[in-house]
């Protein structure tokens, strides 16, 4: 690589030879020939037009420029090992980095809200915004908008590096009051009842449990179409309505609300939440213990209640492909 016609690799060289102020010792100190190291001599005498190194007696002394070239030489070196060569240390308790997350209300409430309280005593300084998930979620990833993306693994890619952060079943959710959630949730009840749903963004994607009642042909009352999770209690309360819910995220909101959760009354394929990184960024030292408190917060909730045969894992890539044909 060349910078106003120098080759920035023979500054190395000329590092070495000012140094030993000899041919054959720069040579050993950089594992080349001494032919080699002659070659690159000859090198940077044209381009400093000046012979740098001259033999006198029996020792080659150094030019008057080369001398000039000494303390130069040895800082812009040393700025490449301590900025560029030395991969820098991450201290979260003294960094200030600004990380953007792009997740669902859902993923919010159970993962990243208990996450950044916890990050926030041993990371005070560090700085985090919340996006919206949007129609192309893995483009904004490769864009540079977002840092890490965490959402259902169905929604990222391939192409990048991921971490699963937990799995998540459903359940429904009704007043405590209903008359239906004192009975055994039965298909036929589950069916009969009106529900609340969500939909996602302009496109209205459907949550999954709505799509998958579709894919299965089963035919339900949708009385109201919402466009959160977490504004789902405050439409069921007072009502006889009932929605279908993560069970993280429903057994959360009962600590707040007059929620009682029931048993989805059929099978229904789990949720599997990641967290994915642009590849370029597999060595950002920040990202990767961001994650690593995802992860701890994840695994503090515990294992999975549920079994998980991966005989639906394929509805799960359907999903995404069909979604917009809904």
């Amino acid at each position: 690589m060349r910078f106003q016609r120098l080759d920035l690799n023979l500054l190395v060289a000329l590092d070495a030879l000012l140094t030993e102020r000899s041919v054959s010792l720069a040579a050993d100190r950089l594992c080349l020939s001494q032919s080699a190291t002659s070659s690159a001599l000859g090198r940077l005498r044209e381009y400093f037009n000046d012979d740098l190194l001259v033999l006198k007696g029996r020792q080659m002394i150094l030019t008057s420029r080369a001398e000039e070239l000494i303390e130069p030489t040895r800082a812009v070196l040393e700025q490449i090992r301590s900025t560029i060569a030395v991969k820098p240390e991450f201290d979260p308790s003294t960094s200030d980095r600004l990380i953007r997350f792009m997740a669902s209300d859902f993923t919010t409430e159970v993962l990243l809200a208990p996450t950044l309280a916890r990050m926030q005593e041993i990371a005070p300084n560090m700085r985090f915004e919340i996006l919206h998930m949007s129609s192309a979620p893995v483009d904004a990833l490769e864009r540079g908008y977002i840092d890490l993306l965490v959402t259902v693994d169905f929604a990222t890619s391939s192409d990048h590096p991921s971490e699963l952060m937990f799995q998540d079943d459903y359940v429904v959710v009704g007043d405590k009051d209903n008359p239906a959630m004192s009975q055994e949730m039965t298909s036929e009840l589950y069916l009969s009842l009106g529900h609340v749903t969500v939909r996602f963004g302009r496109s209205r994607i459907p949550a999954f449990d709505d799509w998958y009642m579709r894919r299965k042909k089963q035919q339900r009352r949708l009385d109201v179409i919402t466009a959160s999770f977490v504004t789902m209690p405050g439409l069921i309360i007072g009502t006889n309505r009932i929605g279908t819910m993560h069970r993280r995220l429903a057994e959360k909101m009962a600590k707040y609300y007059p929620l009682k959760l029931t048993e989805v009354p059929f099978e229904i394929p789990p949720v599997r939440e990641l967290a994915q990184w642009d590849i370029s960024n597999n060595n950002d030292a920040a990202i990767r213990w961001v994650v690593s408190q995802l992860r701890e917060t994840a695994q503090a909730e515990g294992p999975p209640r549920f079994k998980d045969d991966g005989g639906d894992s394929k509805i799960a890539i359907e999903f995404i492909t069909d979604k917009d044909r809904l």
